[in-house]
């Protein structure tokens, strides 16, 4: 009996003491069933977007979702309908069309999960980043038990476009975290700070009618807005394209910059890649401001610049080119054509390239230390500070004199491409020169106002303004002088100040440089308009596959022509060349106020293509002017007084950015080629500021989408205009 008693009596004192404290085994009674019966998860907060200087979206999150199935049947008691996967097999056969993932592994992944008792299952990648269209498909269905969980994706609407300046960012337990490029370096404004919701349910996740629910918001990530122009850059990258099609190089680096500023407008490399895509990457690098190569002859204008801010140089003093023995029993220094030109002057030195020529400056004229201390000054050698990861610099070499003067003509030194360009501002910009950038602004992505301002900066001086000017003049005469290397860079429009270079490639095997056609590395750098540049611009091509009749310039040419012409008329800068008239070219005949079809009849006499906007019963504006001189083949804009969207399927970038001109229409392109979607459909009524998204593909890729039955357009326009890159110039490869 007492035995009993002790027992319980420590049993009700144990019942006592947890009824008083709440707690057993330190665990809070309260506590838990509060846990147990309370359903608590994270809401996202929206990254930030990336936008280009003008407001169109380069990157920003979608919404994609997550499919899964319920398999507990007790989740579907008390219900009328089954709310579980109750037939495996029939669920299987309706998702199969959906999920790129085999009818016989649906079924048995369902089976599984209802064989182990589990409440759902899901489908690995296959059941991830569906996109709002399958996921309405799949609810069409009907099917019991499948449900779903949005999620947010990066998505780049442009896919390869800029992609080595916007890198990648990726969800990763939960947090979107940048990898690469600006998603990296911004990553403390973009990410933003996750919200959460909790409320009380039923056994079965169903939430209570009195849930006692807390939520606390989201706070989204700001918006970043960046010195890319989307026009300039859609230029680069397309021209970028067709060099790449055209001459298969190793590698292209291009970019284009705002020299009084140091705003990069456009940058981009070959090969590239899909940031929606990164299962099969070739280069992660961006090469512009991560490879540093042995910058050629475009190291001769910071040699002769800095021989006339030393006040040591002298145009008109003549030297003997072909060969410079500058040190007894030191193989000589020779120019690339081996004998050289005779006895000529300096000016005719860069004119040619000569190698003997800015090797003599820096021994005889300016001294080697005087000439280290004005590399030092244009910032060879050290870093740029652009506001990019993954900055690599060059290095001076400069131990011996045979270093010191190959250096004056770009052998041995390295520089990375944006190393080139910072340099460059100088001669471009009164002596000024700036540090690149591409973050333009921050911005709060709710209120729209302006967090954090990137102004322009100088760093440094190198040169006076005076011997800038010099310089851009006699870099004017490489292009269109008398004994030009550069004459195949000429524009049509714009007087242009560059200089080629032909950098030779280290080889690993045999400790030298690569040698054979096609070897090197083809680069230009120049400004334009001459005068006061408004854009500077550097491409270079690694060995390109070159027929034996191609020169080596004409990859770089093609690129550096197609994105100058077309960037400077885009930025409505006045042409500063008279250039002779093609003799195709007719003067555009005024049609306003005529009727729209008799307009385009009397047109179409001289003009393959004439699109008319709208179905007005007067022609009310034309694009380009009256009076204006047009080929035959260029596209002829007539707007009536009821402008309606015209059918673009088929147009190029150009056509139709000219058209958003016209309207002011604010576009977002996605990829690059030739039209084959647009957000706002034909025959629509055609507003100013209006809103249009466009889906372009490159030719080859549509022939395929009709192949295999795709929507599609039905390829390039007739009278497209040909691609550009006859001509010859450029100097020969050998140590130039």
């Amino acid at each position: 009996m007492m035995l009993f008693i002790l027992m319980f009596m420590t049993v009700m004192g144990r019942f006592l003491y947890i009824e008083t404290t709440g707690e057993v085994q330190g665990v809070d009674l309260n506590e838990y069933a509060a846990e147990k019966r309370t359903s608590s998860y994270q809401l996202d907060a929206n990254r930030g977007r990336i936008l280009d200087q003008n407001g169109m979206v380069l990157a920003y999150d979608r919404p994609t979702y997550r499919l899964y199935a319920i398999v507990d049947p007790a989740y579907s008691e008390n219900m009328e309908e089954p709310m579980h996967v109750s037939d495996p097999g029939k669920t299987a056969e309706m998702l199969a069309p959906f999920l790129d993932m085999p009818e016989e592994k649906i079924e048995a992944t369902l089976e599984e999960g209802i064989e182990d008792e589990r409440f759902q299952v899901e489908f690995g990648a296959a059941g991830r980043d569906l996109s709002q269209q399958t996921m309405e498909k799949i609810k069409k269905q009907d099917i019991p038990g499948i449900n779903f969980k949005e999620e947010s994706k990066r998505y780049y609407p442009n896919g390869k476009f800029a992609s080595h300046i916007l890198g990648f960012a990726r969800n990763k337990d939960g947090k979107m975290t940048g990898v690469t490029g600006i998603e990296k370096q911004m990553q403390e404004y973009l990410h933003g700070e996750p919200g959460r919701i909790s409320y009380q349910r039923d056994k079965y996740g169903t939430e209570l009618l009195n849930p006692n629910e807390v939520i606390k918001q989201p706070d989204d990530g700001e918006n970043v807005v960046l010195t890319l122009d989307q026009k300039i850059q859609t230029f680069l990258e397309d021209a970028m394209t067709q060099v790449n099609k055209q001459y298969k190089p190793e590698k292209i680096m291009a970019a284009v910059m705002d020299p009084d500023t140091g705003e990069i407008l456009a940058l981009s490399n070959r090969p590239s890649y899909n940031p929606n895509d990164i299962e099969d990457v070739d280069n992660w690098y961006n090469d512009v401001i991560s490879y540093p190569i042995e910058p050629g002859s475009t190291m001769k204008i910071f040699t002769w610049a800095a021989a006339m801010e030393a006040g040591v140089y002298n145009g008109k003093e003549k030297f003997m080119s072909g060969s410079y023995e500058y040190l007894e029993g030191e193989r000589p220094i020779r120019d690339h054509n081996r004998e050289g030109w005779g006895k000529i002057t300096y000016d005719q030195g860069l004119r040619v390239s000569s190698n003997v020529a800015a090797a003599k400056l820096v021994k005889e004229k300016l001294g080697p230390e005087t000439f280290l201390k004005y590399l030092k000054d244009f910032g060879f050698g050290q870093k740029t500070g652009i506001d990019l990861p993954g900055e690599k610099k060059g290095k001076i070499l400069y131990n011996y004199l045979s270093e010191k003067l190959t250096t004056s003509y770009g052998q041995g030194t390295t520089a990375t491409p944006i190393q080139l360009m910072t340099a460059a501002t100088a001669i471009a910009n009164k002596g000024k020169m700036m540090r690149p950038y591409v973050l333009s602004s921050i911005v709060d992505s709710e209120s729209g106002e302006v967090i954090k301002k990137k102004e322009p900066e100088q760093i440094g001086k190198p040169v006076s303004a005076e011997t800038a000017k010099k310089v851009r003049d006699l870099l004017g005469t490489v292009i269109t002088g008398e004994e030009a290397t550069g004459g195949i860079y000429e524009l049509d429009d714009y007087s242009l100040a560059g200089k080629t270079g032909t950098s030779q490639i280290p080889d690993p095997e045999t400790g030298g440089y690569m040698t054979g056609k096609g070897n090197y590395i083809y680069s230009f750098m120049g400004m334009a308009p001459k005068e006061d540049p408004e854009l500077l611009i550097y491409v270079a091509v690694k060995q390109p596959e070159l027929a034996p009749t191609e020169y080596g310039a004409e990859p770089s040419a093609y690129i550096v022509k197609t994105v100058l012409e077309n960037s400077l008329h885009y930025l409505d800068i006045q042409p500063d060349q008279e250039k002779d008239v093609d003799v195709n070219s007719t003067e555009l005949e005024d049609v306003t106020g005529e009727d729209p079809k008799q307009a385009k009849e009397k047109l179409s006499k001289q003009h393959q293509r004439i699109t008319v906007i709208g179905d007005g019963e007067e022609v009310v504006r034309m694009f380009p002017k009256p009076g204006s001189k047009t080929l035959p083949t260029q596209r002829i804009y007539l707007v009536t007084d009821q402008p309606k969207m015209p059918d673009i399927t088929g147009w190029s970038v150009r056509d139709v950015f000219n058209l958003a001109d016209l309207f002011n229409l604010k576009v977002e392109q996605m990829g690059n080629g030739y039209v084959t979607k647009q957000s706002i459909k034909p025959g629509a009524k055609l507003k100013e500021d209006s809103y249009l998204v466009v889906e372009f593909q490159p030719p080859g890729q549509q022939e395929k989408n009709k192949e295999s039955g795709a929507e599609g357009s039905e390829g390039a326009e007739e009278g497209a205009e040909p691609s550009e890159g006859t001509g010859q110039g450029g100097e020969d490869a050998s140590g130039a």
